[in-house]
C-alpha cells in the first residue's frame, strides 16, 4: 500500500507519497483542475497498482477533489485540522510548518494511524443531494436570525411601539415585514397608517382568521405616544429599517422555496419512511438527520459510533482518582442541534420519551442534560430500526424500564 498525503487549497495542492515504511515515494505540487487530478493519479499509478491500495489523508471531506479520489476507488480519510496540527508536533517541536510538511505529516497519519480516523463515507447522490439543500436551508435560517436581530436592535432604539406589535421570532415573517414597509417610523405609523391599509397587508401576507382585531392591536402599539428622535434621525433610522426588511423579506421567500425543494428531495430517499416514523422528526429535521448522518451502511459500526459522531455521547476525563464526565463539545454541530431539537420536540408526541425525559429530571438532572441524555436514546433506537430497515414502534423502543435505560 502506498499513502498520500495531500494539503488542500484553492489554487493548488501539495502532495506527498509514502511507502509502508515512512518513505517518500514522490512528493511535489498538483494544480486545481482536471489536468492536476490527472498528475495526481499518474503519481499514484506509479507506486501502486489497484486504486485500493492508494490511502488518502486530507483534511476537508467535501468537494471536487474528494469527490473524485472516491469515485478512483481510493481510501480517503477526512482529517480534523486540529488533529493534523497536534500530529505535527510529534515530528518536530520548532512549530515550523510548510505546505509541503503538512502533506508529509497527513501521508505519515494515515500511514500510522488511519484506524483512529473516519475514512470519508460512501453516502449516495440522493443523500448528498439532501444534505447540500438542507446545509444551504439552515444557513439561510442563520443569515435570516442575524438580519433579524440587527432589526430588533435598530427598532429598540427608536421606534418601540414596533417591538410591542411583533416579537423577535414575528419579526421575520412576511406579516410583520409587510407591516413595516408600509410605516418603517412612528411618524410613518401616525401619519399615513390606517385600520383599513393594515387590514389589506395583513390579508395579502397570508392571514385568514381574526384580521380585525390583528390589525386593531399592530395599530394601537405603532400609533401609542412616545418618545421620539429629531426628525432626521428618524428618517436615518426609517431607511435602515426598510433595507433590513427587504433583506428579511426576500430570505423569508427562499427560505420556503428551499424548504420545498428540500422535503421533495428527503421524501424520495429510500430510508426517508423510517426516519419520519420516529417521533419528532418532520421532513425538514428528518432530512437534516439524514444528511449529516449520511446513507452508508458500513459507516457507523454500532450505535455508540453514531451516537458518537452527533456529540451526544458524554465524555469521560479520568485522572488518578477524579473521574468527571461532560458533554463532547468536538461534534457536527449541525447534527447535534438537530438530534437537540428532534429530543425536544419528541416529549410531546411519544410517551416513552416524555417518562424518559422526566426520569432524567427526576435525578436532578438540568433541562438541558435530560433532552441530551433523551436525543442520545433516539440516536440508537433510529440506529437499530435503519439496521433493520423496520419503521418505529413505540412499544419496541421503550420496552425496557426508565430507570434501567442508560
Amino acid at each position: 500500500m502506498i499513502f498520500v498525503g495531500l494539503d488542500w487549497s484553492e489554487a493548488h495542492h501539495d502532495v506527498c507519497v509514502l511507502d509502508d515504511q515512512g518513505m517518500v515515494l514522490a512528493k511535489g505540487k498538483v494544480s486545481d483542475d482536471v489536468s492536476g487530478v490527472g498528475r495526481l493519479h499518474a503519481m499514484a499509478a506509479e507506486h501502486a497498482e489497484d486504486p485500493s491500495e492508494v490511502v488518502v489523508g486530507i483534511e476537508t471531506d467535501r468537494g471536487l477533489l474528494v469527490g473524485s479520489l472516491v469515485q478512483a476507488g481510493y481510501r480517503v480519510y477526512a482529517i480534523n485540522p486540529l488533529a493534523a496540527s497536534r500530529y505535527r508536533d510529534r515530528h518536530a517541536v520548532s512549530r515550523a510548518k510548510s505546505d509541503p510538511g503538512d502533506a508529509k505529516v497527513l501521508a505519515n497519519l494515515v500511514r500510522t494511524d488511519r484506524q483512529n480516523h473516519r475514512e470519508v463515507a460512501g453516502d449516495s447522490e440522493l443523500a448528498e443531494a439532501v444534505k447540500v439543500l438542507a446545509r444551504a436551508h439552515q444557513n439561510l435560517i442563520w443569515s435570516r436570525q442575524r438580519q433579524v436581530n440587527a432589526l430588533r436592535n435598530t427598532l429598540r432604539e427608536f421606534y418601540p411601539g414596533a417591538l410591542r406589535a411583533f416579537t423577535t421570532s414575528q419579526l421575520a415573517t412576511i406579516e410583520a415585514c409587510s407591516v413595516l414597509a408600509m410605516a418603517p417610523t412612528p411618524s410613518w405609523a401616525r401619519d399615513k397608517l390606517t385600520l383599513q391599509r393594515l387590514r389589506r397587508s395583513l390579508s395579502a401576507s397570508g392571514r385568514k382568521r381574526n384580521l380585525d382585531r390583528r390589525a386593531g392591536q399592530i395599530l394601537h402599539a405603532l400609533q401609542a405616544p412616545e418618545l421620539s428622535a429629531p426628525a432626521l434621525v428618524e428618517q436615518a433610522y426609517g431607511d435602515v429599517v426598510g433595507s433590513l426588511v427587504v433583506v428579511i423579506d426576500g430570505l423569508t421567500h427562499q427560505i420556503a422555496k428551499l424548504e420545498a425543494e428540500l422535503a421533495e428531495r428527503f421524501e424520495g430517499h429510500p430510508d426517508a419512511e423510517i426516519i419520519t416514523s420516529l417521533p419528532g422528526l418532520s421532513s425538514v429535521l428528518g432530512a437534516r438527520v439524514l444528511a449529516e448522518f449520511g446513507d452508508d451502511p458500513t459507516r457507523y459500526q454500532d450505535a455508540r459510533a453514531r451516537r458518537r459522531y452527533a456529540g451526544t455521547a458524554p465524555i469521560t476525563r479520568a485522572s488518578g482518582t477524579r473521574l468527571v464526565v461532560l458533554a463532547r463539545v468536538a461534534r457536527n454541530r449541525r447534527l447535534f442541534d438537530a438530534c437537540y431539537l428532534w429530543a425536544f420536540s419528541s416529549i410531546t408526541t411519544s410517551a416513552g420519551a416524555r417518562r424518559y425525559y422526566d426520569a432524567h429530571r427526576a435525578r436532578g438532572k438540568t433541562h438541558h442534560q435530560a433532552l441530551r441524555a433523551l436525543a442520545n436514546r433516539w440516536i440508537g433506537i433510529l440506529h437499530g430500526c435503519l439496521t433493520r430497515h423496520e419503521p418505529y414502534r413505540e412499544n419496541v423502543a421503550w420496552v425496557a424500564p426508565v430507570e434501567a435505560a442508560a
